[in-house]
């Protein structure tokens, strides 16, 4: 949008638009004598602006969205008070508020299935989320340590150390990956993920190995792969190849006997070494385009605003571990296992939220109905993943073998750390999500330290990310694209 609200094209070398003043003329002798008709008053530049907005304008919801565009297109305070007489963008954008009607665009029917389809990918995408679980049900035999710390099983801190890493880096790394795809690069993308994903691998390996105790080797190799499985689905992911990570997770698929049946262990091991070498290898394959020379990208994102991203991956993977700490199947290993799978409809939710906001805002015609729209399915969506989080917590109970029925207290923490999850996700893909790594950090270290107060601790992060969602996103200029 360069020079598009100037009322002249500026040239070279041009300053501000002179304004125009009344000639001096002397006074005739005569009065009568050469007065030419009287011209009327002179146009007001702030109807010429107007007619040249009037499109932006009709279709904004809010003086802010004109604002920043005028400040967007180079607009000064001082060019505005000398030419339209008001003292700054927020005033000059009241006014052209004030005069333009509104008139919003009808909203484009959406193609035949769209909706279905785009909930098959999350789905599909919750899947291979869950599926590597089953490895640990695959290794378990394997990983047996003969001392546990924290109150752990034998070999559980050297696993939960490499995944925590591993968390870590690909969110930072898949963020810059998404980025070069937003700008188009995708051969760019493709050589971030091939630069970044071997250090992070390295990184989830190196950091599992330095907390292995005595004893908990097998643990230590197991996390190895683990990192090496993290990077290879991070690419996959990233680039759109669930289908093809699926694939390579077939494998996996014969845990399932394992639930209640003993397996050899070379059996075990082999079915576990032919998931990740085919991740592997698909990974490297899809990352071919980042070999070539031309895939280096024009400076790129900096690397420094995907540190955040890192963070909140720290800080919600932390939430989901203490959920995973516990007696029961839904306050343990169960939790984890339905926040997992709840990972796909909790992506379909927040792009469900981002098209209904979007409807909204050629439809409405004041800030204050898009307000209690966009809050409407705020709480709709938030309610919808609930209750496909509370209906996959009932269902690991039901098929898990011996499991008691689920505990209201378990449920409920379960539900808080949902919330405070998908509430994190939904600000983290507006941009807020510094404010989110925060809170969930927050949470997270206050119960490290503190085990028992996990309710409370989760409980306060849900109900500030709360605050922060209704604050940032239920304004019209934070879905302004």
């Amino acid at each position: 949008m360069s020079g598009s609200l100037w009322l002249k094209p500026p040239k070279e070398g041009d300053t501000l638009p002179a304004i125009p003043r009344p000639r001096r003329e002397e006074t005739p002798k005569n009065p009568e004598a050469g007065k030419a008709p009287d011209p009327g008053p002179a146009p007001d530049p702030l109807d010429e602006l107007a007619e040249r907005l009037d499109g932006f304008v009709a279709a904004a919801v809010h003086p802010d969205e004109v604002a920043a565009l005028l400040e967007s297109d180079g607009m000064t305070d001082e060019h505005i008070r000398l030419t339209y007489g008001r003292a700054d963008s927020f005033a000059l954008a009241e006014d052209l508020y004030a005069r333009v009607e509104r008139r919003h665009p009808a909203p484009q029917a959406p193609p035949a299935g769209p909706r279905l389809g785009g909930l098959a990918d999350c789905l599909l995408r919750g899947l291979v989320f869950a599926l590597p679980g089953l490895a640990y049900v695959l290794a378990a035999p394997l990983l047996v340590g003969e001392h546990g710390r924290f109150g752990l099983p034998g070999g559980t801190v050297p696993l939960l150390a490499g995944a925590v890493t591993g968390w870590v880096w690909n969110q930072a790394l898949s963020h810059r990956a998404y980025t070069w795809l937003g700008l188009g690069d995708r051969p760019a993308a493709a050589r971030a993920l091939l630069i970044g994903a071997p250090p992070g691998a390295l990184a989830g390996t190196g950091v599992a190995l330095a907390v292995a105790a005595p004893g908990e080797t097998p643990a230590a190799v197991f996390a190895a792969g683990q990192a090496l499985y993290l990077a290879a689905a991070t690419a996959l992911l990233v680039l759109g190849r669930e289908r093809a990570l699926l694939g390579a997770l077939v494998p996996l698929a014969g845990a399932v006997p394992a639930f209640r049946w003993d397996l050899p262990d070379p059996l075990r091991a082999g079915l576990l070494l032919a998931s990740l070498t085919a991740t592997t290898v698909l990974a490297a394959l899809a990352l071919r385009p980042g070999l070539r020379r031309a895939a280096a990208g024009r400076g790129g994102p900096p690397r420094a605003t995907s540190l955040p991203y890192g963070l909140f991956g720290l800080g919600s993977g932390l939430l989901v571990l203490h959920a995973g700490v516990g007696s029961t199947p839904v306050g343990g290993a169960g939790a984890v296992v339905a926040l997992t799978l709840s990972m796909g409809p909790a992506e379909w939710l927040l792009h469900r939220f981002r098209g209904e906001t979007l409807t909204r805002l050629r439809t409405l015609t004041t800030a204050r109905e898009f307000r209690r729209a966009a809050t409407g399915t705020l709480v709709l969506c938030l309610r919808s993943y609930l209750t496909v989080l509370t209906a996959l917590a009932l269902a690991v109970t039901l098929l898990w073998p011996g499991a008691p029925r689920p505990a209201l207290p378990h449920l409920l923490a379960l539900l808080l750390v949902g919330t405070a999850l998908w509430l994190g996700l939904l600000l983290q893909a507006f941009g807020a999500v510094l404010g989110a790594a925060t809170v969930c950090l927050l949470a997270a270290a206050a119960q490290t330290t503190l085990p028992a107060a996990g309710p409370a601790a989760t409980g306060g992060a849900a109900a500030v990310l709360a605050v922060l969602t209704c604050v940032l996103l239920v304004r019209p200029t934070a879905h302004r694209s």
